[in-house]
């Protein structure tokens, strides 16, 4: 009768290690996702509370105004949170091509790019030719798509 108790004592001890290590391996990947939620949790509060509006008139002249082959917009931020000054994180494209010289002027002295403030956008995009033309803003996971002629 004691070797029935010796080895269900064996079986008990064992299915505990085995419990154990389980229940370490469960923790571990559940850390890992509770990680992983919070900062995907971060990245979609960052894109809810960033909106851009584009202010211009299409009808108005938006490109070459001062004869330097420019396309400058008023964009405002609508959304809840203040954004860089200087257009950090802003990708431009033009007619589907992605434009690196792009400079942010605030509009009014304070240089900064508060909730409701507006800033003119300057693209170098060169020289385009007649016709329809787009440009699309992206900040933030906000998107803002604004057509003109030229």
């Amino acid at each position: 009768m004691a070797s029935v108790s010796v080895s269900h004592m064996i079986l008990f001890i064992a299915s505990l290690i085995v419990a154990a290590s389980v229940a370490g391996t469960f923790t571990a990947g559940v850390e890992r996702l509770d990680g992983a939620l919070s900062d995907a949790s971060l990245d979609v509060s960052n894109e809810v509370r960033t909106d851009l509006e584009i202010i211009s008139d299409a009808g108005s002249p938006v490109y070459d105004r001062s004869g330097n082959g420019n396309i400058t917009l008023l964009v405002k931020n609508t959304g809840t949170r203040n954004l860089p000054p200087d257009g950090t994180g802003l990708d431009v494209l033009v007619d589907g091509m992605y434009q690196t010289s792009v400079w942010v002027e605030p509009i009014e002295s304070n240089a900064q790019w508060q909730t409701n403030d507006v800033v003119r956008v300057h693209i170098d995009a060169g020289t385009l030719g007649a016709g329809d033309h787009r440009v699309k803003l992206v900040m933030g996971g906000d998107e803002e798509v604004f057509v003109f002629n030229t």
